[in-house]
């Protein structure tokens, strides 16, 4: 059984607070990034509490691997909240022009009383928070046309605080990725491993592939079987990966499933789009959520 109550808050990440904390008054906006996947369960509770009421605009990015449907629907949902939500695949630069336009938009305000009082024009000062392997450092190389940033498939590569002229009207306060300090919901535990915003290391994989079959079988269920060839989806999840081995070749001596090489395919081929294109939580599921919560 995965145990979702997770600890994992490396001391870099508590520094990343307390930097983020004594630089706001540095920038000008903020940058949220989300994976368009999973917006409620990349979402740092504490983010807004750090930021307050400085100007804010949100990266759906992973875009391209989200379903395009729900995709709208989250956009038309921050819309209704006054907040700019701008689709972006951060690999291909797809959104990167409306992520300019809304930066600018966000401050123009203080841009026009800048000029009414005769200061020099200096660039947009601009911070990205998120998680871990949200995409953070991939966005900024896209955006400056450059690799500016270390990048990586691992949670918690980017380290330390970089600011990063990526035009002449544009500069980027860069912060490693941070997660709180415990994640005691485990519906966002489990959406955030499976997109591998939580190191595959301290989790049971097999189980986890279990969970990500029930999750996907209910909304996305075609979607398995067309790619792994199954007859059918069976209730039992075990069964389902069991067929899935079959049909891969995922058999060990005397004919036994190798649940572990199973279990990396799906997440893998999950993370990477190749099952289809999947968004795991909607808007509707906000509601839902804090019902719960309430009901605790």
């Amino acid at each position: 059984m995965i145990y979702m109550i997770i600890n994992w808050y490396p001391g870099h990440m508590k520094k990343t607070k307390e930097l983020i904390q004594n630089s706001l008054k540095l920038v000008d906006v903020v940058i949220e990034l989300l994976d368009a996947r999973i917006p409620i369960s990349s979402k740092n509770p504490d983010i807004d509490k750090l930021i307050g009421s400085k100007p804010k605009v949100i990266i759906l990015n992973k875009s391209d691997l989200s379903d395009s449907k729900v995709l709208q629907s989250w956009i038309y949902h921050y819309a209704n909240q006054g907040i700019k939500a701008i689709p972006v695949n951060s690999i291909t630069g797809e959104g990167m022009g409306n992520l300019i336009d809304a930066i600018k938009d966000s401050v123009k305000d203080k841009i026009e009383a800048m000029r009414n009082k005769g200061r020099k024009i200096r660039p947009i000062r601009v911070m990205i928070v998120g998680v871990p392997n949200v995409g953070k450092s991939s966005l900024i190389n896209k955006l400056a046309g450059r690799k500016t940033a270390k990048t990586g498939n691992k949670p918690g590569v980017t380290r330390g605080k970089q600011w990063i002229r990526i035009r002449k009207d544009l500069e980027l306060f860069d912060t490693p990725g941070i997660l709180w300090p415990k994640i005691e919901d485990e519906e966002v535990g489990l959406n955030l491993a499976f997109t591998g915003a939580i190191k595959d290391e301290i989790l049971d994989m097999e189980e986890l592939c279990l969970k990500l079959l029930q999750k996907l079988s209910s909304s996305y269920g075609d979607y398995l079987i067309n790619r792994y060839k199954l007859d059918e989806l069976s209730d039992d999840q075990v069964i389902n990966m069991e067929s899935i081995g079959k049909n891969r070749g995922c058999i060990r001596s005397r004919g036994q499933i190798d649940y572990t090489k199973v279990s990396k395919i799906v997440l893998d081929e999950f993370r990477k789009g190749i099952i289809g294109r999947i968004t795991l939580e909607t808007p509707d599921d906000i509601d839902s959520r804090e019902k719960a919560e309430d009901d605790k």
